[in-house]
């Protein structure tokens, strides 16, 4: 995976970065584009329309330790009606998490999860990827853990190929979505690695009505839901 020092301007430049990667699965019928709210959104965008595929979201939430919220001990993805959840093993045994604890922590996620798909789809269903090549995209990766519990949710699925695309991530993280994905597109792998953030001279929160407008206008524009 090689490894670019420069930062983007801002997600925009980093997806249109990422779709010259990408270019090989341009204009065909069996391939969906599928973004990681918030900030993989305006990520995507570029990409699903340099390869004039469709747009939707996979939603994915942290499971933050108690009292250690940035912590994380799993996450949990949400793709069609169900919901995968993904443990990290070695936090929840170091940390002694029970199993109540960790259905506490569960349960508050999964309730922003359900929000979060009802706010950004606004009525529109969710895309199907049964014999799809899926097209992975966030702002970046760290650890890795939410791009892995999309990935378990997108495999129960039957998707014909899983595809991560980022624009900047730590080489362990990616090294590791390698085994798991089908393939993983990394542009930037810095190292130091400090963060996402440091990939970007722009890393503003996205809002979440950026992420309806984007998925709205994905809509639109193909002429479908996505």
């Amino acid at each position: 995976m090689p490894s670019d020092a420069r930062p983007y301007v801002d997600r925009q430049e980093a997806g249109r970065a990422l779709a010259g990667r990408l270019a090989g699965y341009a204009d065909r019928r069996d391939v969906v584009v599928l973004a990681l709210p918030r900030g993989g959104v305006p990520v995507a965008v570029p990409i699903a329309e340099a390869l004039g595929a469709p747009l939707d979201i996979v939603v994915v939430r942290k499971l933050g330790l108690p009292g250690q919220p940035e912590l994380a001990m799993g996450a949990i993805a949400g793709v069609g009606g169900d919901v995968e959840v993904v443990h990290n093993q070695r936090v929840l045994t170091q940390a002694q998490i029970s199993e109540a604890d960790f259905d506490v922590v569960y349960r508050s996620e999964l309730e922003e999860l359900r929000r979060r798909e009802s706010v950004y789809r606004d009525g529109r269903p969710a895309t199907a990827v049964r014999d799809r090549v899926v097209i992975l995209v966030d702002d970046g990766v760290a650890t890795g853990s939410t791009v892995l519990a999309a990935i378990t949710a997108i495999r129960h699925h039957d998707p014909a190929r899983v595809v991560v695309a980022v624009p900047i991530g730590s080489s362990r993280a990616c090294t590791e979505l390698e085994r798991e994905a089908d393939e993983v597109v990394c542009v930037q792998t810095p190292s130091p690695f400090y963060g996402v953030g440091q990939g970007y001279l722009n890393f503003r929160q996205t809002q979440d009505d950026e992420v309806r407008a984007a998925l709205a206008g994905a809509s639109d524009s193909t002429g479908r839901s996505p």
